[in-house]
């Protein structure tokens, strides 16, 4: 693990900006972009589109390592250039902001009032690559909707037993439990994860941590005692679906929790802009997550 790298993630102030829409949701990212379906044809062209809007965030001069701590990055755009560089490389060398991927293949059926992930067979693979690639850690997400023990058990379950196969490959897992922010049980949903997070950690090997990126919580400073867990590296916030100022409200009265916001940061950046308004947009919104992510 690079150790300057963990240190900016542990200790750094600032936020994680979330780059790493996939396939499913890659169109819908375009269309908020203001790139519509019919204006590209086939996966290929999608994913071009979608790495020139990424790169366009990433090589822009609001974007640096002083305000945002690490971008986590879809498969895709990690095996992509940046200026000719590796986009991760570019990210860490160029813009001092640490680079993780997103490695789950997506979400299984609902079973129980979740969604586990989906199998990731070539998940160590994936892991060697990012490795050689520079990468420092990795995302995955899964989702509870509702208050049932056997649901929330077997997303806890899974989101660890892949973390601790991360941490042997030398990454930091970011653990992505997603609570849906519509639940009627979110309180009693975050009651139960909470628990079931903290009881995992004893297996985390000594000297070793992860990361938890978790939906903005019920009641502040919910989850205050993972925050302070030696395990723990940190703990970031998903917005889950609020808009920016929401959720930059919301995380406010969160002490120590950092944003990992993806369409919460993008929101209001068009390809039809010019250079001059995109800056000011996306500085803008950079402004106000750091504000809401350093309290």
């Amino acid at each position: 693990m690079n150790q300057e790298m963990a240190e900016k993630f542990r200790s750094g102030k600032g936020f994680i900006a979330a780059l790493d829409q996939s396939g499913g949701s890659t169109p819908k990212a375009l269309k908020l972009y203001g790139i519509e379906e019919n204006e590209y044809s086939g996966e290929e062209q999608m994913f071009d589109l979608v790495h020139q809007m990424r790169s366009r965030i990433i090589t822009n001069s609001a974007f640096n390592g002083d305000r945002v701590l690490a971008a986590i990055l879809f498969e895709g755009t990690m095996d992509r250039d940046i200026e000719g560089v590796g986009t991760a490389e570019y990210l860490w060398k160029t813009k001092n902001i640490v680079p993780v991927v997103k490695v789950d293949k997506g979400l299984a059926d609902e079973e129980n009032g979740a969604q586990v992930m989906k199998a990731m067979p070539e998940l160590d693979a994936l892991l060697s690559r990012a490795r050689d690639k520079g990468v420092f850690g990795t995302k995955m997400r899964s989702v509870i909707k509702d208050n049932n023990d056997a649901g929330i058990t077997a997303v806890v379950d899974q989101q660890f037993e892949v973390g601790l196969q991360i941490l042997d490959a030398g990454l930091v897992p970011i653990i992505e439990p997603e609570v849906d922010i519509h639940s009627a049980t979110k309180a009693a949903i975050e009651e139960s994860l909470r628990d079931k997070l903290a009881a995992w950690l004893d297996r985390v090997p000594e000297g070793q941590q992860v990361v938890f990126k978790l939906s903005l919580p019920s009641h502040n400073n919910f989850y205050a005692p993972l925050i302070e867990h030696p395990k723990v590296m940190r703990v970031v916030a998903l917005s889950g679906g609020y808009s920016r100022d929401e959720a930059c409200d919301i995380l406010t009265a969160n002490n120590g929790m950092i944003a990992s916001f993806s369409r919460a940061l993008s929101e209001g950046l068009t390809a039809q802009m010019s250079e001059a308004e995109f800056t000011s947009t996306l500085d803008a919104a950079i402004a106000e997550i750091y504000a809401a992510s350093i309290t």
